[in-house]
């Protein structure tokens, strides 16, 4: 069986592609860098991470770009032989703007290599480029209403989400070209963003996810006869949601896309939350699900049994192998590349943040900016995937500064993270320290939750290790292999999640755990990781 979410962790926005017997699903990956995550299947059941397409400067470079900022919900298709990816730069997340740079790439095949960008339009978010029978390419995405808070004429509705556009784009010349039109202002639930462009049967679909990306999210599905419209409304109006269930199950579902299997079954993926038990609270991020779809006589696709919330568990088209057992893996940094699982934040540069040559066999950081810069900060990490986890690291760190940190990191972004770090005191002694910024937005200040840092001896290496149950997450240390000792009190999990610190509609990542070097002189002092340890813990079902 399928059992959702089908990609877990901070995996939102699935755009959901078929190529013969194989699946790509995209998803968005803001402020992390390489951009945009594609994940391949042949069953849709069991997925493995292929590639991360924006990987030079050339096509992304994010640095200064806000928290929650960055890529925000690609789209993925293939056609003429090539598999195109359009995706959005977000540049600025506050206020009344958000100054959305539209591209496209293209690759001969999912690895690559993917061409430099093509520039769009920056009109609004969430572009999708749609394929028709008789070879024309069309743009749709959102329109971003600036002036939304003045009340203008928006259908009717006031808001900054002014519907949704449709353009023409031209192969030849590498551009929109001929009229803009707004094809469809949504629903009376507003909010409709996240467009996608689907053919059957002579008629056109449009999807659209609506509500906001919160616990009134859903996925809406309109039609028409030609495609710019007029489009009429799912006699359900949504399709697929969780904005009246209990609460209990998936929550937070909305934004996906429609695939058709080659024995003519229907399914959509879509984006949707796990939050911690007895709260609205999900440190995983943004996770991807998969329904089951029926097209009724009416020509209309539904949620099949008619449920507009998803099941956990679904029928797969067909006989799966076993899902994996629960992840415990250890990576080494013997090889010339990151391990698939890290990223890092926002730079082209990677060899200004790390380095896997300069001391073979270890991960070497330099130490940068500040933990939570905007703009080159030493951080790589991997995703949490599980409610409760644990992980482990050996550092070598030589500081002679107190501005010269290194050391584990939860982190989700600049004010919601916690930190077990090696440093000196101001007598120049190396010490262990926590600092933390549980939430506190605007300002960021960070917290200290030790009385007084831990005395290290003056060399030597010093494994860190942190332990996560649901709310609840404890660091711990050790001088000597396995001899670890707890350090420091029980600190807050639950303000690591998408509705932390600002609340539910203002961060759209998820929780990483990995390792941080920064350097505040601005010698970019080194600090040596030689191995990370991840392993998920708990009755969850393994994916």
């Amino acid at each position: 069986m399928i059992r959702n979410p089908i990609l877990p962790g901070f995996n939102p926005d699935p755009s959901i592609w078929r190529v013969g017997e194989d699946y790509y699903i995209a998803t968005s990956t803001f402020e992390w860098y390489p951009g945009v995550q594609i994940h391949h299947s042949r069953d849709l059941t069991n997925w493995t991470l292929v590639c991360r397409p924006l990987d030079r400067a050339s096509q992304l470079d994010m640095r200064g770009n806000p928290d929650s900022c960055g890529i925000w919900a690609p789209c993925l298709s293939h056609a003429d032989g090539l598999f195109w990816l359009v995706y959005t730069d977000v540049k600025r997340y506050d206020g009344n703007y958000k100054d959305t740079h539209n591209y496209l790439v293209t690759a001969p095949s999912i690895e690559g290599p993917w061409s430099d960008p093509v520039y769009l339009n920056s009109s609004g978010f969430d572009p999708s480029l749609f394929h028709d029978e008789d070879g024309r390419k069309w743009l749709v995405n959102m329109v971003w209403d600036h002036q939304g808070n003045r009340d203008p004429v928006t259908g009717g509705k006031p808001g900054f989400f002014g519907g949704i556009l449709l353009q023409e784009y031209d192969v030849a010349e590498r551009r929109l070209m001929g009229p803009v039109r707004n094809i469809f202002r949504g629903s009376a639930h507003g909010l409709t963003e996240g467009p996608h462009l689907y053919r059957q049967n002579d008629w056109y679909y449009l999807i659209t996810a609506e509500g906001g990306t919160g616990y009134q999210h859903a996925v809406t599905h309109a039609r028409s006869r030609t495609i710019d419209g007029p489009y009429e409304i799912h006699p359900n109006v949504h399709l697929l949601t969780a904005k009246d269930s209990a609460g209990t199950g998936l929550q937070r579902v909305g934004h996906g896309q429609l695939v058709a299997t080659p024995d003519g079954s229907y399914y959509h993926t879509f984006l949707c939350s796990r939050p911690l038990p007895g709260t609205r609270k999900s440190p995983r991020g943004r996770e991807t699900g998969i329904a089951r779809l029926e097209l009724r006589d009416d020509g209309w696709f539904y949620a099949e049994g008619n449920a507009a919330t998803p099941d956990q568990v679904i029928a797969p088209p067909m006989p799966a192998d076993v899902p994996a057992q629960p992840e415990n893996v250890t990576y080494r940094f013997d090889g010339d590349t990151l391990p698939m699982d890290f990223q890092w934040l926002r730079s082209p540069y990677a060899e200004r943040l790390f380095s896997l040559r300069e001391h073979p066999g270890f991960l070497r950081l330099f130490g940068r900016e500040s933990i939570g810069s905007w703009f080159e900060q030493s951080l790589v990490a991997r995703r949490q995937t599980t409610s409760a986890y644990s992980a482990e690291t050996c550092l070598e760190f030589r500081p002679q500064s107190s501005q010269q940190m290194a050391g584990l990191t939860a982190y989700y972004n600049r004010a919601q993270f916690y930190y077990l770090f090696v440093s000196v005191d101001g007598a120049g002694k190396r010490v262990l320290d926590i600092q933390g910024c549980p939430g506190n937005w605007p300002e960021a200040h960070l917290t200290f939750p030790l009385d007084q840092p831990v005395p290290l001896p003056d060399e030597g290496t010093v494994w860190l290790g942190i332990d996560v149950d649901g709310a609840t997450l404890r660091f711990r240390y050790a001088l000597q292999e396995g001899q670890w000792q707890p350090i420091g009190p029980e600190l807050d999990a639950s303000v690591l999640s998408d509705e932390g610190g600002r609340g539910e509609h203002a961060n759209f990542t998820g929780a990483f755990v990995g390792m941080a070097a920064q350097d505040l002189t601005g010698r970019a002092l080194p600090a040596d990781f030689s191995f990370f340890h991840y392993e998920e813990n708990g009755g969850e079902q393994a994916h």
